[in-house]
């Protein structure tokens, strides 16, 4: 008899710049998916060149460039890794704007709960 074979699980990276909040979604997450985090998006790119990945989800306010830019990216990079923006930063325009601009799949304002962005990355993930 053959040993079953694994279920490959989705691959989540999560880019924030706050270490704090990188690792208590990554450790909320792990259970569900395989987890890589990155603390910038020129870090997230280099990351992403060399592995797939199924969700990025990304902080807005970043010191080195803003997520929605680095996502709009990625979007073009890319196109089939689903896209997730969290921000602190709550404003209407720029939530309806970003989905349009960056594809995304969801924007969610912060503090996010791991369980509100697994079922955000659930959600995301194509059935």
């Amino acid at each position: 008899m053959s040993a079953p074979t694994p279920v490959s699980r989705p691959v989540v990276l999560i880019v924030d710049d706050e270490p704090n909040i990188r690792d208590v979604l990554a450790i909320g997450l792990k259970e569900h998916f395989d987890v890589e985090t990155a603390s910038s998006a020129n870090e997230a790119e280099m990351m992403m060149a060399t592995r797939s990945y199924d969700i990025v989800v990304c902080d807005h306010l970043m010191p080195d460039e803003e997520g929605l830019a680095f996502l709009t990216r990625a979007r073009k990079q890319f196109p089939a890794v689903q896209r997730i923006l969290m921000t602190g930063y709550v404003n209407p325009e720029l939530l309806s704007r970003s989905t349009s601009v960056a594809g995304l799949a969801a924007c969610l304002t912060k503090p996010v709960a791991a369980s509100e962005l697994a079922a955000a990355i659930r959600l995301a993930l194509p059935h």
